[in-house]
């Protein structure tokens, strides 16, 4: 029996030999190709992600993180990032932290691709990995970055016919996996706010992401520390199709080549909020990136990056501004905090208090 996960002609014909699967099925089996066999990032892979952009990003991550520790105490902590990359956000953060004098008792990173294990230890050779967030170690305060990792985790849809609420299910027609209506009623699994909606409208639901942040939360609960979760996204319940697929920095089509593309979605970062706060902990917004950023200070390090290297002046204006204007990530990108009792109110998040 080949070991790995399976190729986009299994994805296929499995799809075809069984019965239809749930677009979250379909989405994690195709992901786990897809990350498993290839370094996505950089001009020569498929996107960029904001650390991959600019030191700046990561800086301002390791600013956020000394500050909080710094008024929590200055307790020993571990450094916990979900899916970081190449390891760019981790060391920018790490390096950022140290002038503080905000070291971690440890690094450890929850990565399964092969390929992005090997980058992250070639720049953080101490580093410890884990497959889940149940094997981190539970013996010190955790702080969790989660940058643009959620986006990736599997999402189910449901699709109003005249007949009601339908779970979209993904079939082989034509030799190539199409998105179908099941057979089975699903009213059950709207919100009820927007079980009236049209004929045609979509809803998601993302029970793996708040499983997840769920269980980050209960450490948080049990252990103290705080998370930080950045991703492109909205607040909740809201209809809308997000899935999409990206290849070559271009957007594709989610079903004409699983396991070749990779498929994201628009993150609830209301469903996040509440499986967080169930488990006793904190929230802090979300609210923009660029406003996060600016108030982290991200325009003084700009300018200090510009002064010292005039000659990339432009560049760094650049990458400021992909990360904070509007029409860029400045908006469409949001942050948000949950923080353990008992640890201080995170900054950047203006003057409302954690809830």
């Amino acid at each position: 029996m080949r070991d790995g996960p399976p190729t986009p002609d299994e994805l296929i014909s499995a799809i075809a030999a069984a019965r239809p699967v749930t677009i979250a099925d379909y989405m994690a089996a195709a992901n786990a190709h897809y990350y498993a066999t290839r370094d996505p990032l950089g001009a020569a892979g498929d996107f960029t992600t904001a650390p991959e952009i600019s030191q700046m990003f990561g800086e301002m991550v390791g600013i956020w993180i000394a500050d909080l520790w710094s008024r929590a105490g200055r307790p020993a902590f571990r450094y916990v990032e979900l899916g970081p990359g190449r390891g760019t956000l981790a060391v920018d953060a790490l390096r950022t932290m140290a002038r503080f004098g905000c070291e971690p008792a440890g690094v450890h990173l929850v990565e399964t691709s092969p390929t992005l294990r090997a980058a992250q230890l070639a720049c953080m050779p101490a580093a410890q990995h884990h497959d889940e967030v149940d094997a981190i170690p539970d013996d010190a305060p955790l702080i969790i970055v989660a940058n643009e990792f959620f986006d990736a985790l599997p999402i189910h849809q449901y699709v109003r016919t005249a007949a009601g609420w339908r779970e979209r299910m993904v079939e082989r027609s034509g030799g190539k996996p199409v998105a179908v209506p099941g057979d089975i009623p699903t009213d059950d699994h709207i919100p009820e706010m927007l079980r009236s909606s049209g004929v045609g409208s979509i809803v998601e639901t993302t029970p793996v992401s708040a499983a997840i942040m769920q269980r980050c939360a209960f450490r948080l609960a049990r252990q103290g520390g705080a998370m930080l979760v950045i991703d492109y996204g909205y607040a909740g319940p809201a209809a809308g199709d997000t899935l999409q697929a990206v290849k070559a920095h271009r957007f594709a089509d989610p079903f004409a080549d699983p396991g070749e593309v990779d498929l994201t979605a628009h993150v609830d970062f209301t469903a996040l909020a509440d499986a967080a706060r169930s488990a006793g902990v904190k929230i802090a917004g979300p609210c923009a990136q660029g406003a996060w950023l600016r108030a982290l200070g991200i325009d003084a390090r700009f300018k200090s990056l510009a002064d010292a290297t005039p000659e990339r002046a432009d560049e760094l204006a650049s990458q400021r501004d992909r990360l904070v204007e509007p029409r860029a990530m400045g908006d469409l990108f949001k942050v948000m905090a949950a923080t353990a009792p008992g640890w201080p109110r995170p900054e950047a998040f203006g003057a409302k208090a954690a809830t």
